[in-house]
């Protein structure tokens, strides 16, 4: 079982602390539950919170010691400094394997343990500026969603925070199960890190007058944007334009990316050879759905296979 402890501080936001505790922290029936959830802090006790009411936290610094994904879930007043106790946890859990994982203002407080030096790192816009004047070895990233090195992570504001963790749930368990704990959530199932923080989030499948749910239904096809253009009875400038407005990407970029969400659904799901997935998610060739898969997965489709086959 993977633990996953927050990290938190007088005066705790609750919302992105909750964005932690409902991806890794809440059981579901029908979800199968991969990870332990706990929340720890540097003075157990009550440790007041936004919202104005007091939380009662049972368990110091210790916690961090076993933790496997260290979460700091916003760090309010960011200006507020690392006391020894505390980053030397962090570092601790780190040196070990821990991974660490900020929500929104949360990254002031890894960038003061140093592991961001050199590194792209994000938060929330508002706060990019200070964070690259206060940390100018930090490659700050103010555009994105969310920024994942692998050991460390970062990501913008508030409801990013749950782009993230859902992220890393499909870096863990794969993208069947970061769909479905997203479905239980009623939350779009994926959100690329790249996406510009003030994109709007992705549009329902009846979006656009229904072509998400028709292209979706034709990805075997040799579907192409004019075929989704002419579906709507529009021009392909046009078409870009709506889904630029709407869902903050090209036609082309998202036909793309559906095809390979498939894909993935496919090496998890059933023993087809990767030739015939390709064929099924319309990239024609073995050849071609390794370059695709390789480009947005950062991985062989092998590969992904062997680390997340449903058994």
């Amino acid at each position: 079982m993977h633990r996953v402890v927050a990290l938190v501080r007088p005066v705790q936001s609750t919302f992105e602390l909750g964005c932690a505790a409902e991806v890794f922290g809440t059981a579901r029936a029908g979800v199968p539950q991969h990870y332990e959830f706990e929340v720890c802090t540097e003075a157990p006790g009550p440790v007041p919170t936004t919202a104005g009411y007091a939380m009662f936290v049972r368990r110091g610094l210790q916690a961090l010691r076993r933790a496997d994904t260290v979460i700091i879930p916003g760090w309010a007043p960011v200006e507020a400094p690392l006391s020894t106790r505390v980053r030397s946890a962090l570092l601790q859990a780190h040196s070990r394997g821990a991974r660490l994982v900020t929500i929104c203002s949360g990254v002031f407080a890894l960038a003061r343990t140093g592991l961001l030096d050199g590194r792209s790192a994000t938060t929330h816009w508002a706060r990019a500026e200070q964070l690259q004047r206060e940390f100018p070895l930090v490659k700050v990233e103010p555009d994105v969603l969310y920024v994942d090195h692998g050991d460390v992570a970062t990501s913008a504001g508030a409801g990013a925070g749950i782009d993230l963790c859902l992220h890393l749930v499909r870096q863990d368990h794969g993208a069947a199960y970061a769909a479905l704990l997203a479905r239980h959530m009623v939350m779009p199932p994926h959100r690329d890190g790249g996406q510009v923080q003030y994109a709007p989030p992705p549009a329902p499948i009846e979006a656009l007058d229904g072509l998400l749910a028709w292209a979706g239904e034709r990805l075997g096809t040799a579907l192409s944007v004019d075929d989704m253009a002419a579906h709507l009875n529009v021009s392909p400038r046009t078409l870009a334009r709506r889904f630029a407005d709407q869902l903050g990407t090209s036609p082309g970029a998202w036909l793309l990316s559906r095809r390979v969400t498939e894909a993935r659904t496919l090496l998890e799901e059933t023993d087809l050879p990767v030739d015939a997935i390709a064929n099924r998610v319309g990239l024609s060739s073995a050849v071609n759905l390794r370059r695709r898969f390789r480009a947005l997965v950062g991985t062989t489709p092998g590969a992904y296979r062997r680390a997340f086959r449903v058994t």
